[in-house]
């Protein structure tokens, strides 16, 4: 059974390392606060139990710890629709949890561990990667089936897309949902002008 340093500098682990993923990466890209306090709680929380059930034995314990974190996933995501790269902070979080508070696993690996999860999330969701590519819905005030019909409404509003699919017609209202992913186009810059001087005339006197 570990001491209470050792497991002090777990806690440790795990609060500096959803620190660094909710304060220095989340945070500063999407600008949620509201989601702040559920990722650092969901996590804390974790690591309690993760802790508290190593003590009830080595096998039962560790297999309910790891069930435990398939229904709180299963519980959050239900609870309200979140956007695919809030899912993906919000499942890093749970797995910071989940390492640090493992007991019999070196702390050294456990620290290689929390950073693997935070690099790459913070790698995947750079601006700077893909930064022109976007997605969008958008509702076309026709009811389209055609597939090149479509497109030619989309490239229209939006420029070629790269991917898109329909998500609704509705004929009674006579409108077309589609979901969209499209490249921004960058603007051509305009030809800088250049300045030609007037032609001097000189008048010959008489």
């Amino acid at each position: 059974m570990e001491s209470l340093s050792q497991l002090l500098g777990r806690l440790a682990l795990d609060l500096g390392a959803v620190a660094v993923l909710t304060f220095a990466v989340y945070f500063p890209r999407h600008r949620r606060r509201d989601l702040l306090p559920a990722y650092l709680a969901l996590n804390v929380a974790l690591f309690a139990v993760v802790a508290a059930l190593a003590r009830v034995g080595e096998g039962g314990g560790m297999a309910l710890g790891f069930g435990l974190f398939g229904v709180l996933s299963m519980i959050r995501l239900r609870s309200e629709s979140i956007q695919n790269e809030e899912v993906a902070y919000y499942f890093t979080t749970l797995v910071l949890g989940l390492i640090a508070g493992l007991p019999h696993l070196p702390f050294g690996i456990a620290a290689t561990l929390c950073l693997l999860p935070v690099a790459v999330i913070y790698v995947a969701d750079h601006p700077r990667l893909f930064a022109r590519t976007y997605r969008t819905v958008v509702t076309l005030d026709a009811a389209v089936t055609d597939p090149e019909a479509v497109r030619a409404h989309v490239r229209a509003r939006l420029g070629t897309p790269l991917a898109w699919s329909v998500v609704e017609v509705d004929f009674v209202r006579d409108v077309t949902v589609v979901d969209v992913r499209y490249r921004q186009e960058v603007p051509a810059r305009p030809p800088v002008p250049v300045a030609v001087p007037a032609a001097r005339t000189r008048e010959n006197a008489v």
